[in-house]
């Protein structure tokens, strides 16, 4: 399948790998230092035991016009880097081109095909402008969740630290023809990609640590172990927690595992940095508002109280703030 990575991260990066190791006609859409670190040595994935595996050669480009028509598009950039490329995401659509976002939090189109009160409701927190739904049609999009933990060594070189699931779905719960493919694709490549009939509670399910140890590790440095193992600060985590599942549960989604489970999910990863804190000590653009701005939207629309989301929401704002004014 003609496959376009948008964004050769961390999660694009290894996602893009294993897709070309396995013979996908992989092209990566990048600029800057990766993208000319893809043109001269290619793309080099180092595993947690230590081994190497490399894709000398790569099909990598800026232009979304010379990459062409794609079968699948994959988004694998930050929530709030999106809307800054739908100008050009559309030069890769034929009729039938799939749009997979990997972007962590509350997606763009989550309320699309949804039913029920919030059906076609659109997350302003995640699309303030509207662009996003309006250029990247939610018809075309398959939902991904992505549980792979890994971190972006250098430009092209890919650490990649545990996991390899990316469960899909179709927002309206069917299992398609296209989603089915998409599956085949992905578990060739070596990745598991179960095909879900409720892709938003896996969503959710996800976003339950993120919008909790991601901010936390930000604001105090400390890694998923760290968090974990220290009693206050896993506390607070378990209190943000126990909040969202209940904006969740206004929203119709459950729980497959126990909060518990979860928190214990994380600490088993160990002295991980989290996407988040990876982002303030490379001094990057925070993923707040997907991660907690949009929860709180949901909260207000659901009239959840949510004071510890709230409370670490604001901080964590700051945080990006004080970060932004750094680099003037």
């Amino acid at each position: 399948m003609k496959i376009a990575i948008i964004g050769v991260g961390a999660i694009g990066g290894y996602v893009g790998t294993r897709l070309a190791l396995a013979g996908e006609d992989v092209t990566f859409i990048a600029r800057g230092a990766s993208l000319e670190a893809l043109r001269t040595r290619g793309l080099r994935l180092v595993q947690a035991d230590g081994t190497e595996e490399l894709v000398p050669r790569v099909k990598a480009t800026d232009s979304y016009a010379e990459a062409g028509v794609q079968d699948i598009v994959v988004l694998a950039m930050k929530a709030h880097q999106v809307e800054a490329v739908t100008g050009e995401v559309p030069k890769l659509f034929g009729p039938q081109t799939i749009v997979i976002p990997m972007q962590n939090g509350i997606p763009y189109w989550y309320f699309y095909g949804h039913g029920g009160t919030f059906a076609g409701m659109r997350v302003n927190s995640v699309d303030p402008s509207g662009e996003i739904y309006d250029k990247i049609p939610c018809d075309r999009v398959i939902g991904c969740v992505v549980y792979p933990a890994a971190e972006l060594v250098s430009p092209g070189v890919i650490r990649h630290v545990e996991g390899n699931r990316f469960p899909l779905g179709e927002p309206d719960g069917t299992t398609s023809k296209r989603v089915t493919e998409v599956a085949r694709c992905f578990v060739q490549a070596g990745l598991q990609a179960p095909v879900l009939s409720d892709i938003r509670s896996e969503i959710w399910l996800k976003l339950w640590g993120n919008l909790s140890f991601n901010p936390i590790s930000a604001l105090s440095r400390a890694t998923l172990a760290g968090i974990c193992q220290y009693p206050p600060s896993r506390a607070i985590a378990a209190a943000m927690m126990s909040e969202a599942q209940s904006v969740a549960g206004q929203l119709g989604v459950k729980f497959r595992v126990s909060l518990d489970k979860r928190i214990a999910g994380a600490e088993k990863v160990g002295h991980h940095k989290t996407s988040m804190l990876q982002d303030v000590e490379a001094a990057r653009t925070l993923e707040v508002d997907a991660l907690l701005g949009s929860v709180v939207e949901l909260a207000r629309h659901t009239n959840t109280p949510t004071p510890h989301i709230d409370t670490v929401y604001a901080l964590t704002k700051l945080l990006a703030k004080t970060l932004e004014e750094a680099k003037l």
